[in-house]
């Protein structure tokens, strides 16, 4: 399984990003979907995850509101829509994959893809 993100950028504080991230395999509709993000100098941190059937999601409470993640098992894709951006959104975002109904964990996600640069301004 290989997973590729990508829509990482530069924004202004309040805007919008959406970020994509395409996994190889035929397995993918039954892995538990999650991005996470990392600022420098910090651990990675928990953004969001979705169950394989896009029955159920959950949140960082840093996030809820703000972020919506979403799947689509027919393109291999999951996505993390980013409204109202903040500087303190700034990090490398990271899509992973994990076995599993539901995790929030990283340490129970099997592959990860590599990050993609997200930079709000204020």
């Amino acid at each position: 399984v290989q997973l590729q993100a990508s829509g990482g950028g530069l924004v202004q504080a309040g805007g919008s990003l959406r970020l994509s991230c395409a996994v190889s395999g035929r397995t993918f509709s039954t892995y538990c979907m999650g991005w996470f993000r990392q600022a420098p100098g910090k651990e990675r941190e928990f953004v969001a995850a979705i169950t394989w059937n896009s029955g159920s999601t959950y949140y960082a409470d840093s996030v809820k509101g703000r972020f919506t993640i979403s799947r689509d098992n027919a393109k291999n894709t999951v996505y993390l829509q980013m409204n109202s951006l903040k500087p303190e959104d700034t990090a490398a975002y990271y899509c992973a994959a994990a076995r599993g109904y539901f995790r929030v964990d990283p340490s129970e996600y099997q592959y990860w893809g590599q990050g993609t640069q997200v930079t709000v301004s204020s």
